[in-house]
């Protein structure tokens, strides 16, 4: 069962990924990146439940706030253009 667990996984990491390259926009792009991360983070902690090692786990958590802080980091950094306004401000 967890087998198959981590195939549906892997194959929706493979769609995530196929979604960041052809993602119309930035934020479609950053979204499927960001679920990639997260189907990760899943991947990792059912690999170690299969394996019989529990401190995958703590990967998998140390993983999952670098995802979260990362993708906030790119998405404060693509909020202000060249100008110093923000996108939304148009």
């Amino acid at each position: 069962m967890f087998t198959a667990a981590s195939i549906a996984i892997l194959v929706t990491m493979f769609l995530a990924l196929l979604r960041a390259v052809l993602g119309p926009s930035l934020y479609d792009r950053i979204l499927a990146v960001n679920m990639f991360g997260t189907k990760t983070v899943l991947f990792i902690a059912v690999v170690g439940f299969l394996m019989g090692r529990p401190e995958f786990l703590d990967i998998a958590l140390v993983y999952a706030l670098m995802n979260f802080i990362s993708v906030i980091a790119i998405l404060r950094f693509f909020e202000y253009d060249t100008r110093g306004e923000t996108n939304h401000d148009r």
